[in-house]
């Protein structure tokens, strides 16, 4: 099948599965958090096969998610005229002013949840199962939180859009020359995601109230405050302002999706300008199950093709000369780890599995900072303050929106920095699946610093409180490694040993970025690596 036919019939098929995106967060309803990209596998298979596989699917070149780290691949590979498959369990989703793509935060439905009856957090409701945008992967000490959409994790994050220092850069990532990132990769990125601040008419604006009150308890405290680069066309948030768009950005209404658009999302960038060049397609709605080296070094994928609730209607197979994972941390960990333990792909690394870490994530909710309230609560997440010159190790707290906690006189405060990558996967075969493992030991100092410096800014005044979220609920949206460089592949993302086998997301970072929102710099290392791979691997390799 060529690309052109793909694309024309992933055009014929649903409305959530389309080769045309237009302009289009992620979020935590009761503490809400900014990260990481999306996964292209689940824990949890349907149990019902539809029909036994076809012949396999031939592409020169594969990519498994669609998230920063797929994206861009997908766009390096199609503008070079390699012919590139775009593998996505999730379905397309098309917004624009007014319109009514996503679930809200104050009423979820169905769209909210990955294949799941009830929402992954936040307000509780409960539903039927629909290939929604947020999947909850159970753990043992820790939960992560997945996007399933193409675009990944870029349709439902906040947008922090944040370099580390070269110090904090070097730290969490050592073996990787901090010049070229700074001097070309970073600046790469930034052409397309054109990142800029909350500008001085909407920073006045009654409705970004909240982040006036936290600059102010920021600068009572002694630090200085800090606006955040949101890869954000401020004028959709003008739009709402003057009543010609609903509120989405101004009430942040965003946790799971921005329904006006306006977000340089990765579905209306990297994957836009890939699928131009013709060379690109992307099917949606396919969850790999496995992948495997064929006898004659190609690589197999097989996936099921589901419907919107999740029954699977084909068993597919797809053949490889490159494959690339891009499924996040937790999709493309767990493919690798199943692959090794169940003899898929022979001489694996040992440390496949290994090097995990959560970027140090930790969400407070935060009662009446300056002894009153918050007001209201625009968005995205746009002010916080850097603690990156802390000897002990950087960290960042920013004041992450959120639009249900208005009338509860609370707000959310998110912290994240620097974690020894001590969590691992291990290998369930009741469940055919790897889970993470993780311990509060593993953050503890770095959590008791992030909280230290919490109470003093807004734990100071009559009336004031703060609550821990995760003491309660351990999540982390910001999930790191599995298949790191240095450990599992080169600096390039190569599969040790693995000719043609290809890591491009946050698996391949050991647990953290500098103190900052990942998805820059996963999106700056993918344009790193690919520089690299199709100047060496094209021709010889694929």
């Amino acid at each position: 099948m060529t690309i052109e036919s793909m694309n024309q019939a992933v055009g014929e098929q649903s409305a959530g599965d389309r080769r045309l995106p237009t302009p289009s967060r992620r979020g935590f309803l009761q503490g809400t958090l900014a990260a990481a990209a999306g996964v292209t596998l689940i824990s949890k298979a349907a149990p019902v096969r539809a029909q036994t596989a076809a012949a396999p699917e031939h592409h020169r070149a594969i990519i498994i998610g669609s998230g920063f780290g797929g994206g861009v691949t997908a766009n390096r590979l199609a503008q070079a005229g390699i012919e590139t498959l775009v593998i996505e369990r999730g379905i397309w989703w098309k917004t624009g002013p007014n319109a009514e793509t996503f679930s809200h935060a104050a009423n979820p439905d169905k769209r909210s949840s990955w294949l799941s009856n009830t929402t992954t957090s936040g307000v509780p409701a409960v539903f039927d199962k629909y290939t929604g945008i947020i999947e909850r992967v159970k753990g043992n000490g820790i939960d992560i939180m997945c996007a399933a959409a193409v675009g990944g994790g870029s349709l439902n994050y906040h947008g922090m859009t944040i370099q580390p220092s070269e110090a904090n850069f070097t730290r969490d990532i050592p073996g990787i020359d901090y010049g070229p990132m700074n001097s070309i990769y970073y600046p790469r990125v930034a052409q397309v995601l054109q990142p800029n601040v909350l500008p001085d008419d909407l920073w006045k604006n009654d409705a970004y109230q909240s982040s006036r009150v936290v600059a102010q308890a920021i600068t009572d405290a002694g630090y200085q405050p800090w606006k955040i680069p949101l890869p954000i066309d401020w004028n959709f948030a003008r739009m709402e302002l003057n009543g010609k768009a609903k509120p989405a950005y101004t009430n942040s209404d965003i946790v799971y999706g921005v329904n006006n658009g306006g977000k340089r999302t990765v579905d209306v960038t990297w994957l836009k300008s890939a699928m131009d060049t013709g060379k690109c397609a992307v099917v949606t709605q396919h969850i790999v199950r496995d992948i495997s080296r064929t006898k004659d070094g190609k690589w197999l994928v097989k996936a099921d093709r589901i419907d919107t609730a999740g029954n699977v209607q084909e068993n597919k197979q797809f053949i490889a000369d490159a494959l690339f994972l891009g499924a996040g941390s937790a999709g493309t960990t767990r493919l690798l780890v199943k692959a090794k333990n169940k003899n898929l792909i022979s001489n694996l690394p040992d440390a496949v599995g290994k090097n995990w870490g959560t970027n140090g994530d930790r969400i407070y909710l935060v009662h009446e900072a300056l002894g009153k309230d918050w007001g209201q609560q625009g968005g995205p997440a746009n002010i916080g303050v850097k603690f990156w010159d802390d000897p002990a190790g950087p960290f960042t707290i920013v004041h992450g929106t959120v639009n249900i906690l208005v009338p509860t006189g609370m707000a959310t405060i998110i912290g994240y920095g620097s974690v020894k990558p001590l969590g691992s996967f291990k290998y369930d075969s009741g469940q055919d699946d790897a889970i993470v493992q993780w311990s509060d030991s593993y953050d503890s100092d770095l959590v008791t610093r992030i909280r230290t410096q919490v109470d003093k800014i807004f734990n100071n005044k009559p009336g004031a409180a703060v609550i821990d979220e995760n003491a309660t609920d351990n999540v982390t949206w910001h999930a790191l490694g599995g298949a790191t460089m240095g450990a599992v592949c080169d600096y390039f993302g190569r599969v040790q040993g693995q000719k043609g086998l290809y890591v491009i997301d946050g698996s391949f970072i050991p647990g953290s970025t500098g103190a900052c929102n990942p998805s820059f710099t996963i999106a700056a290392l993918a344009e790193r690596s690919m520089d690299d791979i199709l100047k060496k691997d094209v021709g010889s390799v694929f």
